[in-house]
């Protein structure tokens, strides 16, 4: 499982990011963990608002931060 953190290195990003390790360590899963900072790629994800969330290149937020809570229940297929 990879999972993305689409940003540009804003707090908000980098609260994402630690949130969905925690998230990722509360469950127990071997994730790898992105950061993809390059504004093409980004907007060649459907991303207009950062910081976004994806899980193995499917955007599954965008504008928002998401608490480890809430990332967790993404990762076990929630939405």
């Amino acid at each position: 499982m990879v999972v993305q953190i689409l940003g540009t290195g804003c707090p908000k990003c980098k609260a994402l990011e630690a949130n969905a390790r925690a998230a990722i360590e509360s469950l127990g899963l071997q994730a790898e963990v992105k950061k993809v900072t390059d504004l093409n790629d980004i907007m060649g994800m459907g991303v207009m608002v950062t910081p976004a969330l994806a899980i193995d290149g499917k955007v599954k937020s965008a504008g928002k931060l998401l608490t480890a809570a809430q990332i967790a229940d993404v990762l076990r297929g929630g939405t």
